[in-house]
């Protein structure tokens, strides 16, 4: 048994101030998010990185960490998919990613895929930006509640040629049991006053809601 039950892991993309570290997460740097958590007087379980985007002036702080695993800037994997590949590996089922939206486009797309690697490996993962998030389920079911949400946008996509039995309930446009393709925008669904629920029966959705 795990004693800390989440994987935070912070990027050097945008950043959320209101999605901190809880109490018992397992906190990894993902080479410049290590600005952010300094910044914030935050210090990493782990840091993981080519360390090409980290500002010169913490490197001292970097070489002075008890846990960190550098790695050649010419690799396949990206910091944030190494970092997500550390957590995986010490047991870790839910992963909370801050820093991993906004930024370059190259790289906030490669953030979305790892979210269905996460989900690939029977776990759960969350982009957090400023006024989006993002996650991805593989054959299950997910129920968001926002709250005070109603009005704001939730759109579905399927991440493979056919995510099978579709289901949405509790949004302005419900959909049941149907087939969603990887070439069908389904943008611009909305939050009502009752939680919504998605399902998939067989495939990978990607599903991104404001805040």
């Amino acid at each position: 048994m795990l004693d800390k039950m989440r994987c935070y892991i912070v990027g050097a993309g945008e950043f959320d101030e209101s999605v901190l570290p809880r109490s018992g997460d397992f906190v990894i740097a993902a080479d410049g998010g290590f600005s952010y958590l300094h910044e914030h007087e935050i210090e990493p379980d782990l840091i993981v990185g080519d360390f090409d985007s980290m500002p010169a002036d913490l490197m001292e702080a970097v070489y002075k960490h008890p846990n960190v695993i550098r790695v050649s800037s010419e690799k396949d994997d990206t910091d944030m998919l190494l970092a997500v590949r550390e957590g995986l590996k010490l047991g870790y089922k839910e992963f909370a990613i801050n820093g991993g939206l906004g930024g370059k486009l190259d790289q906030t797309y490669a953030n979305i895929q790892i979210l269905t690697f996460i989900a690939e490996n029977a776990a759960t993962g969350v982009l957090y930006g400023k006024n989006n998030c993002v996650t991805a389920i593989k054959d299950s079911s997910l129920e968001l509640n926002p709250g005070s949400a109603k009005g704001k946008s939730v759109s579905i996509f399927s991440a493979e040629k056919q995510a099978q039995g579709v289901t949405l309930s509790g949004l302005l446009y419900p959909l049941d049991n149907a087939d969603v393709t990887n070439y069908y925008p389904g943008v611009s669904n909305e939050f009502t006053d009752k939680p919504a629920m998605i399902t998939v029966v067989k495939g990978t959705l990607i599903i991104m809601w404001e805040k």
